[in-house]
């Protein structure tokens, strides 16, 4: 019973920023970037609701990734923002393992996501007479779908399992949300083999989209060159950059932090590398779509 009470007390997130002029500086700077992610990530969901020419299998996997991306920002920032704004730094229980999954969550469906986005471009280039039957909505709706699923499974089952660790060591979390890797170590039992298990977990689910994403361009970028037409391949080029630059922002920071050895690692790096995952990405990904895509400027034109 003694360490169920322990299990269900508050934990307390430390936080990113210094309580100084210059933390809150930077927190009305977080603030402003989460503004814009917002704006960004709604508006492009929007655009692609409302302009008929966008209702194609790539903006509707572009929309679920706005929606993603949306999501994941609003489980982290306005905590992180009210706890250093108000001086607190305490989250319940509950809602410790409610950010925990929903981020976990968004994390792993976006891989997947980017994975099927991918795929739509390797059928869109490589065999155009194909698209319309293996990028039919059926299809698109399965693979957005599985996307969901899958995070969403792979999210609850370890933060199922965290959630019931007894925690009856120090409750800090040095981390500026709930994150399960600075979660565990609290633990007051051996959690080894669960560590070894969600370090392995997080590998696959990083890996087999990945490994997925560049068997897909890589023939992409194969009959890209052997295109005839300079126009068609400038077009396809820019498309496949576009994607590919989406793709590195996700995967960069995520590599950085398993991958990395564990005597290079700390707990400052891991959080600045969680800054570029959990607010920097989110809010670029709409800005490189509406930049380097002329069918979007031009559904931001007509709208």
């Amino acid at each position: 019973m003694e360490k169920w009470n322990h299990t269900s007390s508050d934990f307390i997130l430390l936080g990113l920023l210094p309580t100084n002029q210059i933390g809150l500086l930077l927190s009305f700077l977080i603030i402003l970037l989460f503004s814009f992610t917002l704006f960004g990530n709604s508006g492009m969901i929007y655009l692609i609701y409302k302009d008929p020419r966008l209702h194609t299998p790539m903006y509707f996997l572009l929309s679920q990734l706005s929606l993603m991306d949306l999501m994941s920002i609003t489980t982290i920032v306005p905590k992180m923002a009210f706890n250093f704004l108000s001086g607190q730094e305490s989250i319940s229980f509950l809602g410790c393992g409610v950010q925990s999954f929903l981020f976990s969550t968004m994390a792993s469906a976006e891989g997947l996501l980017l994975a099927s986005m991918a795929y739509d471009r390797f059928v869109a280039i490589c065999q155009p007479l194909h698209y319309p039957i293996r990028m039919s909505k059926r299809v698109c709706v399965k693979m957005i779908m599985g996307s969901w699923i899958l995070g969403s499974l792979h999210s609850l089952a370890y933060t199922a399992y965290a959630l019931h660790l007894p925690y009856c060591r120090s409750r800090a979390i040095n981390h500026f949300f709930c994150d399960i890797a600075a979660m565990v170590p609290l633990a007051c039992v051996d959690t080894w083999i669960y560590e070894y298990i969600i370090f392995v977990s997080t590998c696959l689910f990083l890996l087999f989209p990945f490994l997925g994403i560049t068997a897909s361009y890589g023939r992409v970028l194969y009959t890209v060159f052997h295109m005839r037409s300079q126009e068609g391949r400038k077009k396809a080029y820019t498309t496949c950059s576009t994607h590919l630059t989406v793709v590195t922002f996700y995967y960069a920071p995520f590599f950085f932090t398993y991958f990395q050895p564990s005597h290079l690692r700390s707990a400052t790096g891991d959080k600045i590398l969680a800054v570029f995952y959990t607010i920097l990405t989110p809010m670029l990904n709409p800005i490189i779509y509406s930049l380097r895509n002329k069918e979007v400027l031009r559904a931001i034109s007509r709208l």
